[in-house]
């Protein structure tokens, strides 16, 4: 499983160890939930019950963006993102957008 986390955070050199850790972390944690909602659909669960587990998914997905918007994108700016400020300013422009627009 940890292998296929690894492969879902791309080019995370910005990263230190313990924060690669802690979001690897955060991942795993999600998977538990999203494969909670699939068990829940295979048994026939009541409808409220896997419509609470979305919500937790939901939750958890957004606590892992806000996390790394918060202490993660500026070093990605600053490392890993190439061009002009004007250029990394779009590309950060245009995936909060889209982040918010999923919300």
């Amino acid at each position: 499983m940890t292998a296929d986390l690894a492969a879902v955070v791309v080019d995370t050199s910005y990263l230190d160890p313990d924060s690669k850790k802690a979001l690897l972390n955060r991942l795993a944690r999600l998977q538990g939930h999203v494969g909670a909602v699939g068990r829940m659909v295979e048994e026939g669960r009541c409808a409220d019950e896997i419509l609470l587990q979305v919500a937790a998914v939901k939750a958890a997905l957004n606590k892992f963006s806000a996390v790394l918007i918060d202490h993660e994108l500026k070093s990605c700016v600053e490392t890993c993102m190439t061009g002009d400020s004007d250029e990394r300013l779009k590309r950060v422009t245009k995936v909060l957008s889209t982040l918010l627009g999923q919300s």
